[in-house]
């Protein structure tokens, strides 16, 4: 059997699984255009990727640290504020310098800091315990993350995509509980999907929902109640999911469409096309569409044409460009501030002002260079 077919047939497995949630998303979608898009681009920042040495995983933390702000500077949002990045950072490779490095961009308002984990037969305490460190240490020795009346709050990436032990074989996770140990630590929103083609993805697609976990079974997540404007919270878990559709203008391989997960890379660099796809099947809740999406923008693979050959800064062009064409706003977030807006439309209040009126203007003056 060529390699083709084979990847042809993974394909065809892929997509059987995810496609019913896809049709369905796209069968209950308003056809009016959206008023507002918002931006969020959620880094699985792995500066040890591939176990480098402290020399080579520090200078992949200060390539980010010297060139984003300048790119970050010269896109603005509707509402005049620049570029804002978040960085899913591994708590597996927790490193003082470059959690103060991280800092530093977000205390200038152009970047923020949430939490990436990568783990494997995994028990209850060991979990809760090292993702209770992680969070100690980067709200109070860096001054990251978010706190309020509930204690620090935190966004979540599953490294290897496998939420709620959702991989067939058990591997990377071990915890068929982890959706309820997450909402007990703190955790408002998780952003891991969409992981196709991985058999991890889940059924619910480009829909922003509520999963109730099984603690007894895995992929708690597979199916959720959507959120609906002006209701009430009916689950453990918020999942926002980033854009999945099949691209069948760009082709990666002859024979086989491109899967769209909204991924930025060197290998999946952003294109006007893409874009318009982002928007038009990413998750919608009224007049407002949310895009979520993703990169490990640490190994030089990804760095070099992101930072330096300018892919990252044709990502904001060219959702800038589709939001114009559409008519739309367009604000830039971090995942905090995604799901603020996503909670204040559910609570049926106005996402602008609550996330963009008041709180965020002085940011504006702190980001100047």
């Amino acid at each position: 059997m060529t390699g083709s077919l084979l990847r042809q047939l993974a394909m065809a497995r892929s997509v059987g699984q995810w496609l019913p949630g896809y049709l369905r998303a796209r069968r209950h979608r308003s056809s009016a255009p959206p008023r507002r898009i918002w931006l969020t681009i959620a880094d699985h920042f792995e500066p040890w990727w591939h176990e480098p040495d402290e020399a080579t995983a520090l200078a992949r933390v200060e390539r980010w640290a010297r060139l984003w702000p300048a790119i970050a500077q010269r896109h603005r949002d509707s509402a005049g504020r620049p570029a804002c990045y978040t960085f899913f950072y591994p708590e597996e490779q927790y490193h003082g310098a470059v959690m103060d490095a991280l800092a530093a961009m977000h205390q200038r308002g152009i970047g923020d800091v949430e939490v990436h984990l990568h783990h494997d037969g995994d028990s209850e305490q060991a979990f809760v315990e090292r993702v209770t460190v992680f969070l100690q240490r980067l709200r109070h020795r860096h001054d990251l993350l978010h706190e309020d009346e509930n204690g620090i709050r935190f966004a979540f990436i599953h490294g290897n995509w496998a939420l709620d032990n959702s991989r067939p074989d058990g591997r990377y996770c071990g915890l068929n509980n982890e959706i309820s140990l997450l909402r007990d630590l703190g955790c408002y929103a998780d952003m891991t999907l969409p992981s196709a083609p991985s058999p991890t993805q889940a059924r619910m697609v480009n829909t922003i929902y509520w999963a109730t976990d099984d603690p007894a079974r895995p992929k708690s997540h597979d199916i959720g109640v959507p959120v609906t404007p002006g209701k009430r919270a009916v689950g453990d878990l918020l999942m926002i999911p980033g854009p999945l559709a099949l691209n069948l203008r760009e082709w990666r391989t002859p024979g086989v469409p491109k899967v769209e997960v909204g991924e930025l890379a060197g290998n999946c660099i952003p294109t006007e096309h893409r874009a318009r796809l982002w928007t038009s099947v990413a998750p919608r809740l009224g007049d407002d569409v949310f895009v979520k999406l993703f990169t490990h923008g640490a190994p030089e693979k990804n760095a070099v044409p992101l930072l330096e050959q300018g892919a990252l800064s044709r990502t904001f062009e060219f959702v800038s460009t589709e939001a114009a064409r559409i008519g739309a706003d367009l604000y830039f977030v971090s995942a905090w501030d995604m799901w603020r807006a996503v909670d204040a439309i559910r609570c049926g209040a106005d996402p602008v002002e609550t996330v963009i009126a008041p709180p965020l203007l002085p940011r504006r003056e702190a980001v100047a260079l």
